[in-house]
This record gives C-alpha cells, structure tokens and sequence, in this order.
C-alpha cells in the first residue's frame, strides 16, 4: 500500500468517525483508538500493521478535533490536553513510519500465481517426465522444472518479496505452501483446450482449472489449517497476498501458423474476458492485489521467427515481425482497458496492469544497453545461423533426423542472451524485466506500482 491509499482510507475513516464521536465529550484517545482498530481490522486491504498505523493517526486528529470542539465550547484547556498537543507531531510521525517501515514483506505474506510456462516453476514437470538438463544451468545447477536456464520472473517477484520461491500446486512431495501457491504449468492457456495434450500439445490446466485449484486449496487450508498442517499458509493469507497472471501467450500462438493473425484476432475478447473473470471470482475468495502481465512481443521469439510465414518486408529494423507483434499491442491495448474496467468494479482492489510486453522489446531490440548482447539468438538451440532454433529438436533433446543425430545444447555464457530457447527468456532478462516493472514509475505499470522492498 502506498501513501496515497494510506491517506484516502484514512479521510474515508476520519469522516465516518467524526460524525460518530463529534457530539460525546467522554470518548478521548484510548476508545478512539479501539474503536478504530475493530473497524479498519475489518479491512481485508489492511495488514495488521497498516491498521494499527491508520488506526494511531485516526485516533490523534479524533481526539483534537474533540479537544478543539470542547474549547470552541469554552472549556480551558487541561495540562493534559496540553501534553496531548505537544507529542501529537511524534505519534503522527511514529505512525507514517509504521507504513513506511513496519510493514513485513511489503504488506505480502505470499503469492498466488496463475499461468504458463512463463511462470512454471515445476507444476507440468511434476506430472510429466522431468524437465531435461541444461535447464536450470544457471542458478539452480540442475533442472527445476522451469522453462529457462535460472529463476524466472515469478522467482524474482518472490525474492523481493523476501518469501521463497513458490511451491508449484501439482508438486505432491517437498513443496511448502506456507507462502502461497503456483498453479501455472507448461502450454497452458486461458480459454479451455478442445482437444487433449497429445494431439494439440496444450496443457490440459487452463485458467479455469486453475482457478478450481485455487478455490479447492483455499478450501483445504481453512479445513486443515485448525488441524495442525504444517506447510500450509494462515487462513488469513488470500487477502495479503499478490496474485500473479502470466497468461495468454499459448491462446495468441498455438494456431497462428495455420490461421494467421486474423484467426487469432477472434478469440482475443473471449482470452481478455475470461480473465477478467477469474479476477472477480479471486476478489470473492479474498483476493486484493493483481498483478497481470501483458504478452511478450513474440515477433522477436527465433521459435516464430523461423516457424511463421511471413515476407521480408514483415521485419523490422531489430529482426522482428512488424505484423505480429502489432497484433499482440493490440490485445494489450484491449487487456489494459480491462483490467481498468475490472478495477472500478472491485472496491478495495488493486488491480494492476504490468507491461512487461515493453520492457522485453526494449531488451530485444537493444540487448546490449542493458549489458546483454543477443537479442533474437537462442541460447539453447541447434542449426546456429541468425536464430539457433530448429523446430525438430527442442532445447536439451536430441534426436536422429536425416540420418544423423541432432542435439539442441546451450550457450557457455547465457548471461548474455534474451531468448534461452526460442520460446522463453533467459535468467538475466527475467531480472531485468523485473528490475523495469517493480521500478514504481508509470512507465510499466497502470496504476503505478512499487513493492518497496
């Protein structure tokens, strides 16, 4: 929360008391502050921190303005009351610095993700075969069923945060939802898949049966909390924590080779409404601040560069699909707009449109002023040449083709590239996307959002 929210509940409350108070001249600070508490603590906004900083503020001007009404009266002012004027700058002061200072984690005790394998940190991998090496080179020095060669977006958003990574949902053994959970898995997509895994290759864990996960694990963490589970959260979490959307890019993509911008176009509204909707059914379940991401500029992806047609004068200056990416700020320019829509809707909400979409283009246009050098090269890849993808062999696979065996292996110095695979970025760009979009300016994010940690 920031300051502006702190002084908009604030005045909210200090009206709505004042007219309650403003005729009793008994009721001074301590049942002021009581009563203050009991009712912002019924804020689910609020952390407990917040409500007692709002709460001590609220109490100070409560009590002058009631001191001030009795000497309007004629009433002399007291030794105590002349006290009271004297440390009131200290207790104003104390409580902007609880705010600023006293709020654990930045006012999130966890995370509750929705997604793909953008944000996948091992739900996909946990019930299909494990993710193959060199996944996970960078950080983690093994793979850790994530889509990259380290941490991802999602896993920087947590150390900020000062949690631990999120414990992917379908991880059955060694996973600790104390600080929320991660319903995202590889190949997922907002809008419900028509056909299975093996014919189209899409997750069978749409939004929809993400959100069934989210409703079921809240349900079991207020049946079982009472009962002494140790890796689940408080039953209070949902409503002190961020819920992350990384979504959509498997609804835009999945078909585009065979039905071309203009097919892709018609199922946009459906993609923006259902998520939408998912927000206002989290925001019944508790939920408060939501945190969307926008989708990649994905005509700079070596994956669709070398897979979709396209004519050379469908390319920009930087490599990239001027068609495709047009198209996807299209559907971010609708999403926006939604989510603006969404916000007015849900009273005490945060929800918050994250433009990551910009900072990726800027890395894949000018992948050197952020200290990379290759922009639209996979790291992890086979056939080199201007995109190191071949779309017969994945990253960390081999297989026979044309009568010899191919092996798509990683770069010695992914530190130094945007694209790991051709499809997803690499450890160094998901820290600096990060870096971007938690930067608390307008430039990323509509409304303005800093974690201040």
């Amino acid at each position: 929360m920031n300051l502006f929210m702190f002084f908009h509940l604030y005045l909210h409350y200090y009206i709505e008391f004042q007219q309650h108070f403003s005729t009793n001249k008994t009721r001074y600070f301590m049942f002021c502050l009581y009563s203050t508490v009991v009712h912002t603590s019924r804020n689910p906004f609020l952390t407990p921190s917040l409500s007692l900083s709002l709460s001590l503020s609220l109490s100070l001007s409560l009590s002058l303005s009631l001191s001030n009404t009795h000497l309007k009266a004629g009433e002399k002012m007291s030794v105590g009351m002349l006290r009271w004027f004297k440390v009131a700058p200290v207790v104003v002061v104390a409580a902007l610095w609880v705010v600023l200072m006293c709020d654990a984690e930045c006012g999130y005790e966890g995370i509750f993700n929705f997604g793909d394998s953008n944000s996948d940190t091992g739900g996909f991998w946990s019930v299909f075969p494990e993710c193959p090496p060199p996944n996970g080179m960078t950080y983690f020095k093994r793979p850790a069923g994530r889509a990259s060669d380290g941490r991802l977006i999602i896993d920087f958003i947590a150390e900020r945060m000062g949690i631990p990574f999120v414990s992917p949902y379908m991880k059955s053994i060694g996973s600790d939802y104390k600080h929320g959970a991660n319903f995202a898995t590889l190949a997922s997509t907002v809008l419900l898949p028509q056909t299975s895994l093996f014919v189209s290759g899409l997750s069978p864990f749409a939004l929809p049966i993400q959100l069934n996960q989210m409703k079921y694990f809240k349900s079991q963490v207020d049946e079982l909390y009472s009962q002494g589970s140790s890796n689940l959260p408080l039953p209070d979490i949902f409503g002190k924590s961020l819920y992350t959307f990384y979504i959509g890019q498997n609804d835009f993509t999945s078909d585009l080779d065979k039905s071309g911008i203009d097919g892709a176009k018609q199922k946009l509204p459906q993609v923006i409404s259902q998520i939408t909707s998912t927000i206002k059914e989290l925001h019944g379940l508790g939920g408060r601040t939501f945190f969307v991401q926008n989708l990649a500029p994905i005509g700079c992806y070596p994956a669709f560069l070398v897979q979709l047609p396209h004519g050379d004068k469908d390319i920009d200056e930087f490599g990239c699909f001027i068609s495709y990416n047009n198209a996807v700020v299209e559907y971010n320019n609708m999403l926006q707009d939604a989510l603006s829509q969404t916000r007015q809707e849900l009273p005490y909400s945060n929800v918050i449109y994250v433009d990551s979409h910009k900072a990726l283009l800027e890395l894949f246009q000018h992948p050197t002023s952020h200290g990379l050098k290759y922009g639209t090269i996979a790291c992890c890849g086979n056939g080199g040449g201007s995109y190191n993808y071949n779309p017969r062999v994945f990253c960390g696979n081999t297989k026979f083709i044309d009568g010899q065996n191919l092996t798509a292996s990683a770069c010695e110095d992914p530190e130094n590239y945007v694209s790991w695979d051709g499809v997803h970025i690499t450890e160094a760009a998901s820290k600096i996307v990060v870096d971007a979009i938690l930067s608390g300016g307008d430039d990323f994010t509509d409304p303005p959002f800093e974690m201040g940690c």
